[in-house]
């Protein structure tokens, strides 16, 4: 389990390269990772959140469909801008907002809780096992020979990304394909995950406010699974000098 210092070394060693924001100027990140969380099986607290993120979809897909959304449009905009075709790879919050209607899936108290604060903000967000991480993170475009370790109808199989596909990456291979469309099941979080690394997505017209809000009621969920929970921030974005929050451990 990294330390203090070992947290903060992590996150401010991840890389999103020039090539990424030259696709999109706009785009911003935040990168947290957590330490001392009590992971587990889904609970009434995560229950209680599901459930508001649900009625909270439900009501900003009353008088809109759900690609109309401006954040999702953005995020459709920008799977075309490196090939994909976002009626077949939705981003994450596209499909998590299009399954809130039905029902979000109960996966466990970590997952819920991040794929809740997703849909409430509309914030594409994604969290992964640290310690199952090898080397640095970085958000690059694809050559096409790097290994995404997944699964196809229950089965465990290696795929390979488009060339030119952006995705996070480290040095074992994909964590996650298509900037925020699916994760690999190496570094996915499970019931004992005690340390993780969360990314939240953001494109215009979501500002910096609103993807800081974000970011705090994540944080502020995620104090509350363990009395010892550390946290250390940090916010990328092009062309600018990346800041970073002091860990707490509150």
């Amino acid at each position: 389990m990294p330390d203090q210092q070992g947290l903060q070394a992590f996150v401010d060693s991840a890389v999103a390269e020039e090539a990424v924001f030259a696709l999109r100027p706009d785009y911003r990140a935040v990168l947290l990772v957590v330490d001392g969380l009590a992971g587990g099986p889904s609970d009434e607290a995560s229950e209680a959140l599901l459930v508001t993120a649900e009625t909270s979809a439900r009501a900003a897909l009353h008088d809109h469909p759900v690609e109309e959304l401006p954040h999702v449009a953005a995020w459709r905009d920008a799977y075309r801008a490196f090939g994909a075709k976002p009626q077949r790879t939705r981003n994450s919050l596209e499909a998590l907002m299009r399954r809130a209607e039905g029902g979000l899936p109960r996966v466990n108290r970590l997952t819920d809780t991040y794929n809740a604060i997703s849909v409430l903000h509309q914030v594409p967000l994604g969290g992964e096992d640290l310690t199952r991480y090898v080397g640095v993170p970085r958000l690059v475009r694809a050559t096409g020979e790097e290994r995404f370790d997944t699964a196809t109808g229950g089965a465990a199989v290696i795929e390979h990304p488009e060339p030119g596909e952006v995705v996070w990456r480290d040095d074992e291979g994909v964590t996650c394909r298509r900037w925020n469309w699916r994760q690999a099941r190496r570094t996915q979080l499970t019931n004992s995950t005690t340390a993780a690394f969360f990314i939240l997505d953001a494109l215009s017209p979501l500002d910096d406010a609103a993807l800081g809000t974000a970011t705090e009621e994540l944080e502020e969920h995620l104090r509350r699974l363990g009395p010892n929970v550390t946290i250390a921030r940090r916010h990328i974005a092009a062309a600018a000098a990346p800041t970073s929050k002091p860990l707490s451990n509150r």
